[in-house]
């Protein structure tokens, strides 16, 4: 008996079928999905990350460019690292400092390594009245553990979720799991958090996504390295030129002293018996 007739008529049943020409071409139509579709956390190797929450403007157009969410991170850390205090740090935060402030949230500075100018915080924006100054350090007494009572305290206002935006000089050789434990507690806070580190910390993991190394180049300019972000890494350099906080006099007699313009302008923040007006919290005494 002869069964190919009836089985070749059973083909069609057997193989797939094929997508209408249609359906086919929509298929191909239909664009690619997009990692952040899926999850916030979730981008391309070669593409910067977006944050869930909205960024906060740096104040300079260069380095928003150059930050996932085109601006300093909420709800993290921003690691910040320094040869020595007084680079030009806080002009580079002043105005996205300044801009919280003008929205009516407290601004918080911990352990600032010298008094504080309040005439230059002024000329950058600074309502100085309203800024919070926290001292934790003593020289008269030393924690058992070094920077015990400022990683409490900040931890407090991170977690707190009523401070808009703080600004923090940590203790040197500061342990990781320390910092990973400030980068939790951000998770609560709801606006930029800035923590300043000495440049020896690059060598060091750190928790929070975002890392940049500073140095001065030159009269109010700042050479800004991003060391770690979410997303490529950038080689080169960014140069960003810094709101001066000297008058063309001071700046004429900086240079007659044979003090470089640039030095200057950043001890002028840093200047003794300043800041009179703030209000001042000194967890350190007693």
């Amino acid at each position: 008996m002869n069964f190919l007739p009836a089985i070749a008529t059973q083909l069609p049943l057997l193989l797939p079928q094929s997508r209408p020409p249609v359906m086919a071409a929509a298929r191909r139509q239909r664009p690619p999905i997009r990692p952040e579709s899926l999850h916030p956390s979730l981008w391309l190797g070669h593409q910067l990350a977006r944050h869930a929450d909205a960024a906060v403007a740096t104040g300079f157009a260069a380095l928003d460019a150059q930050l996932p969410g085109a601006g300093w991170p909420r709800r993290a850390l921003t690691e910040l690292l320094l040869p020595h205090p007084g680079v030009g740090e806080i002009r580079l935060v002043a105005p996205s400092l300044v801009a919280t402030q003008t929205a009516g949230r407290l601004v918080m500075l911990f352990d600032p390594p010298a008094t504080l100018s309040a005439s230059a915080l002024a000329q950058l924006g600074f309502a100085v009245e309203d800024l919070l100054i926290v001292n934790t350090r003593t020289r008269a007494r030393t924690p058992v553990i070094p920077g015990t009572d400022s990683l409490w305290a900040l931890e407090q206002a991170l977690k707190s979720g009523h401070v808009g935006a703080v600004l923090a000089w940590l203790p040197p050789r500061l342990r990781a799991e320390r910092l990973r434990r400030l980068q939790l507690a951000a998770h609560a806070h709801d606006g930029p958090a800035f923590v300043l580190c000495e440049t020896s910390a690059a060598q060091r993991p750190t928790a929070a996504p975002l890392r940049l190394a500073l140095r001065t180049n030159g009269a109010d300019v700042l050479a800004v390295r991003v060391l770690k972000r979410r997303g490529p890494l950038l080689e080169t350099p960014l140069q960003l030129a810094l709101p001066p906080v000297l008058s063309e006099v001071a700046q004429l007699r900086a240079r007659a002293g044979g003090v470089p313009a640039d030095t200057g302008s950043n001890a002028a923040l840093t200047q003794r018996g300043g800041l009179r007006a703030a209000t001042f919290v000194n967890l350190a005494a007693g």
